[in-house]
């Protein structure tokens, strides 16, 4: 039985039926490929959690494919994903080897960003990988923004968002923890690119990719791949 509360509530399973209108779409898309090739690349024959995973949509693709995984989220239950906690989770200590964390701290307040990263690190085993996706309050646009109107862009309403931060203040964060071992920046938002995810999102997937192959400079993305390794 699927058990719902907060943002799912209002918005259902909207991750297992996307909306290709979403201006996040793009973004989403190719931020997924690439965690689907780095699965299959390395987490055969690991230990795998996917800690606030939403719906659990790679939990429930990578176990069918007989990879040993497990998800958790506050705000949602079901038969694979387990209602669990990021600041004070039930699992042992060094119970993982591969922890996947996307799209989750910025929901966080500061302080609680930092307890985040604590628990991931209790529950990784020593020499373990944490990968993580976060959005940059720094992006691009937001720069251009601040520079001539004096207010940053921020990555989603501040109330949904609430611990929004340029990049190098989680990077900052982790150094404390672990050893990072490759960053990889998704959209950097240019004036041309911006306005087409905005009005046609289904339609610039091809050019996201193109653009995270060539120009994607991790400090100018709106959204940033960090991989760590626990020291």
């Amino acid at each position: 039985m699927i058990q719902r509360t907060g943002e799912y509530i209002e918005k259902g399973d909207y991750h297992k039926s996307i909306d290709r209108d979403w201006s996040y779409y793009p973004v989403y898309a190719t931020k997924m490929e690439y965690i689907e090739k780095y699965l299959k690349e390395h987490g055969k024959g690991k230990k795998i959690l996917d800690a606030g995973c939403g719906e659990g949509v790679l939990v429930e693709k990578f176990k069918s494919r007989g990879f040993d995984i497990v998800g958790f989220d506050k705000h949602y239950e079901s038969e694979f994903v387990q209602k669990d906690d990021i600041l004070n989770s039930n699992f042992s200590d060094a119970s993982f080897d591969l922890i996947l964390c996307l799209d989750v701290l910025e929901h966080l307040t500061y302080f609680r960003q930092e307890k985040a990263v604590s628990e991931i690190n209790r529950i990784l085993k020593p020499g373990g990988v944490f990968l993580c996706t976060i959005p940059n309050l720094a992006h691009f646009a937001s720069r251009i923004s601040f520079l001539f109107l004096g207010n940053l862009l921020h990555t989603s309403d501040v109330h949904r968002h609430i611990g929004d931060r340029p990049i190098r203040e989680y990077l900052d964060i982790f150094k404390n923890k672990f050893t990072i071992i490759k960053r990889k920046g998704f959209f950097p938002t240019f004036l041309i690119i911006s306005l087409l995810t905005v009005t046609i999102p289904s339609k610039v997937v091809w050019l996201h990719r193109l653009y995270n192959l060539t120009v994607a400079y991790p400090n100018w993305c709106f959204l940033n791949l960090v991989v760590c390794r626990k020291k």
